[in-house]
């Protein structure tokens, strides 16, 4: 689990440390404040960890870490990533617990060797996960060809890896544990399951007895599909982190509500969630949550310098943010009639 991080100077954040860190983190904030940024850079620095070998030391996490950067935002060189100024160097730390940790700087002229770190991190038991916004089972057969088999990056390595872990088979597992419980949970969200055929290389979504191709599904229940798809494979397990970008897009209110909940059962036992969104819905929910688990969860709100706050919806309630400013003027404009 991660209990601190800081950042500095990384695209158009310019700082934001997290402390004291939950099994659900919330970030919010408005469009181009940074939030997708922050996900990916916590997620890169963890799965270039998590993908060395660690008989290469340094130098071969080095060189992981800055082609997961490039690949991952995709930018010519990882010094694209540094905050526009003179003289300004990217930083970020990470700590876990057990006093672990992770640090890494460079400037703006940095290509691709990232010569200023420090990686006193352990191997993990547990897979890191990003889902991105946009759905990836439809586009899944593209981006493995375009990128393993042709070196074309059309879509960055969140995809690909997403991509790859999907690809992982289903595990057998006992009935009665949380993973069992959360994913037949999503599956009564689905009313079937998605599947992999392998002889046509594509998902199909199986209900009953019919079975119908992935593009005539809807975007929302692929992405709660994949959710399931993860969970049954055991690519997400105990210890997992997991980063979740926007969980709202393409998604029923009531399945965003339904969503969290399963999100809620797998943090209290043992997966840690990072949660991008400007949905009230989603706020409203985890603040839900927050009072009814007695759960701490972490809140980050940007401003539109790139500066970044940190509160606790348990402590402190609905954080004050125009996502929430603008839910209670429409709520009372329903009685003045003041549209």
């Amino acid at each position: 689990m991660i209990t601190d991080f800081e950042l500095k100077n990384f695209g158009p954040i310019n700082q934001i440390s997290g402390h004291s860190l939950s099994s659900i983190n919330l970030i919010i904030g408005d469009n181009g404040a940074g939030k997708t940024f922050l996900l990916k850079a916590l997620y890169s620095a963890l799965k270039s960890h998590e993908s060395t070998d660690q008989s290469d030391g340094q130098r071969g996490f080095s060189k992981v870490l800055s082609n997961k950067l490039s690949r991952t935002f995709q930018t010519e060189k990882v010094g694209d990533l540094v905050s526009k100024g003179k003289g300004k160097r990217l930083q970020l730390t990470l700590n876990t617990k057990d006093n672990q940790y992770l640090v890494f700087s460079f400037g703006a002229e940095t290509k691709s060797k990232i010569t200023q770190l420090q990686n006193h991190l352990e191997s993990r038991g547990a897979s890191t996960v990003f889902l991105p916004s946009q759905e990836v089972l439809s586009p899944t057969p593209v981006i493995l060809d375009s990128q393993l088999r042709d070196n074309a990056f059309a879509f960055d390595d969140t995809c690909l890896d997403l991509a790859l872990a999907l690809q992982k088979q289903s595990q057998p597992s006992a009935d009665s544990d949380t993973l069992s419980l959360a994913s037949r949970q999503l599956g009564a969200m689905l009313g079937g399951k998605i599947e992999f055929d392998t002889v046509k290389r594509c998902w199909v979504y199986k209900k009953r007895n019919s079975r119908y191709p992935i593009s005539a599904v809807a975007d929302g229940f692929k992405k709660i599909a994949t959710f399931d798809i993860l969970l049954r494979n055991r690519f997400i397990n105990e210890g997992s982190i997991v980063f979740v970008d926007t969980p709202e897009s393409a998604l029923h209110p009531t399945n965003v509500v339904e969503l969290l909940d399963v999100i809620s059962l797998l943090a209290q036992s043992g997966v840690q969630f990072f949660i991008a969104s400007h949905s009230y819905f989603v706020i409203k929910k985890l603040l839900l949550v927050a009072n009814n688990e007695k759960m701490q969860i972490p809140v980050f709100v940007a401003d539109n310098a790139g500066d970044w706050r940190q509160s606790c919806l348990l402590e402190d309630g609905l954080p004050e943010n125009e996502i929430i400013n603008k839910s209670i003027r429409l709520f009372e404009q329903e009685f003045t009639g003041s549209f």
